[in-house]
């Protein structure tokens, strides 16, 4: 079995601690991928000092230099993508059709990133007083410690390290457990571009330890987090009383609303893969469809049928439609949740159980489940579930269903199926989320747009598109005055 190793101080490296832990493929438990430093502090202490190190390097390379180094991190990942995609499915289960995007998401944004070190923006303004000048630009911070989850192995990693290289900083990457193996890779194809040894450290391990570490430790000035708003409001605390800038990107409980006039065949195709797509485990997947009275009945019948028809396997194997979830832990929540639907009254429709059969026993498969007569309010309608259970509430107008869309903690992902423009306009005014879309499921976000929510979702930042090199950069100011004498602003120009 292949032992992996961390990157740390421009060599990959054993964990200070011994340990390792084994990666297993969620759609075959026995076929392990193979075993990965459990690392502790000391490894995260060895890679922040190395990575300041880096820092103090990269922040001096120009910044179009610095995007030609993430142009060929593109161009490398672009002559992998398949070889990559395959590796992920093998590691998170997700269809290969899936994990194609995944790898394209990164290409995407590498592209985008390396245009950007031509683009970081600065301002110059007029000056109140004579003979000065007065503008602003971008500097970077220093070391980002960046802390990602399994479902999107390698675009959300590259949403993150990208920009935060870009703008000329170093990092600390620490991929989810579930998922070393994308990190590593991703890594080597950092390395191979042509990136300084000490500008990115990977480290591997448990995110109560090595995560914490990162988070904690005073030398790494900036973080960005996805995972869940349980951990990320323990993220936030230690950020907030270090005085850290921290990104959060977390939790989500999308629906999906269908209006009368709605395009009832389209809204399945939409529901089908947002609801089920990554197995539902996607902040955005769509977990509440919310339908207007006049088209319940038709479209909750023909999207059983549907469901039902889904294929569950190997995502690597022809005519998967739905992989297995990441791990027993996650198939345990939604087992709990299916009891607590069926506890609240709710009408189990189809699924609601692990998968069966001879090919499905060795890995971590949940049918696709639908819950109908679900009331807004309750745990299922309101809890994130991160698994393939769609719950169904049946609304009379498009006031209620906006008031239902609004009614949870999260903001994330919304969407809206209807004929009418000024209902379509009224929902890209009222819904309360970051991201609506306008007849097309509640997923499927493009690299060159903002990423992100309101509420408990996030912290108020971005991913993806312009905003986040703002997160990721400091605003300077600079004032050149030649006039040859003491100017005051405010007081010599206003005296009274």
């Amino acid at each position: 079995m292949r032992i992996f190793k961390n990157f740390v101080a421009g060599s990959w490296v054993e964990p200070s601690t011994g340990a390792h832990f084994d990666n297993v493929n969620p759609a075959d438990t026995t076929d392990v991928i193979g075993r990965f430093p459990l690392s502790g502090r000391e490894d995260v202490d060895r890679a922040v000092a190395s990575a300041r190190q880096g820092f103090e390097q990269w922040k001096r390379t120009p910044a179009p230099a610095r995007g030609d180094v993430l142009r060929k991190v593109g161009d490398l990942l672009a002559h992998r993508k398949e070889e990559i995609a395959d590796l992920m499915t093998r590691e998170m289960g997700k269809p290969l059709a899936e994990t194609r995007g995944d790898v394209q998401e990164g290409i995407d944004t590498a592209y985008y990133a390396a245009s950007e070190g031509r683009r970081l923006f600065g301002h110059t303004v007029p000056s109140e007083l004579r003979s000065k000048w007065a503008m602003s630009f971008r500097r970077p911070i220093g070391v980002a410690g960046i802390i990602t989850p399994f479902n999107f192995p390698l675009a959300i990693p590259t949403w993150k390290i990208f920009p935060a290289l870009l703008c000329g900083n170093s990092v600390v990457f620490k991929p989810a457990e579930d998922v070393p193996h994308t990190g590593t890779v991703f890594v080597e194809i950092l390395l191979e571009a042509g990136l300084p040894p000490a500008v990115i450290q990977l480290v591997h391990g448990a995110g109560a330890t090595v995560g914490a570490a990162i988070v904690e430790h005073p030398n790494v000035a900036l973080v960005s987090f996805t995972g869940s708003t349980a951990t990320g409001g323990i993220v936030g605390q230690t950020c907030g009383r270090m005085h850290k800038r921290l990104s959060l990107e977390m939790g989500g409980k999308n629906a999906m609303i269908v209006l009368d006039d709605g395009d009832i065949d389209l809204a399945i195709e939409g529901v089908l893969w947002g609801a089920f797509g990554t197995a539902g485990q996607r902040c955005t997947a769509t977990s509440r469809l919310i339908l207007q009275t006049g088209i319940h009945d038709d479209l909750l019948s023909k999207l059983i049928d549907r469901v039902r028809a889904l294929k569950l396997g190997d995502g690597r194997k022809d005519g998967t439609d739905i992989g297995p979830v990441i791990n027993d832990q996650a198939i345990k929540k939604v087992e709990r949740y299916v009891d607590i639907g069926q506890a609240e009254g709710a009408d189990l429709l189809c699924g609601g159980r692990r998968a069966e059969g001879k090919s499905l026993g060795k890995g971590h498969f949940y049918e696709p489940t639908i819950f109908a007569r679900v009331k807004p309010g309750s745990r299922l309608e309101q809890e994130e579930i991160f698994g393939p259970v769609l719950s169904v509430i049946r609304v009379r107008t498009a006031d209620e269903a906006f008031t239902v869309n609004n009614d949870v903690k999260y903001g994330l992902s919304s969407s809206l199926y209807t004929r009418d423009v000024g209902t379509a306009f009224q929902a890209l005014n009222d819904l309360d989320n970051g991201i609506t879309y306008i007849n097309a499921p509640t997923i499927g976000a493009e690299a060159h747009l903002p990423f992100g929510g309101v509420k408990q979702t996030g912290n108020g930042h971005r991913e993806g598109g312009w905003e986040v090199y703002e997160f990721y950069s400091e605003t300077k100011v600079g004032y050149i005055d030649f006039s040859g004498s003491l100017q005051r602003a405010q007081i010599d120009n206003y005296p009274t």
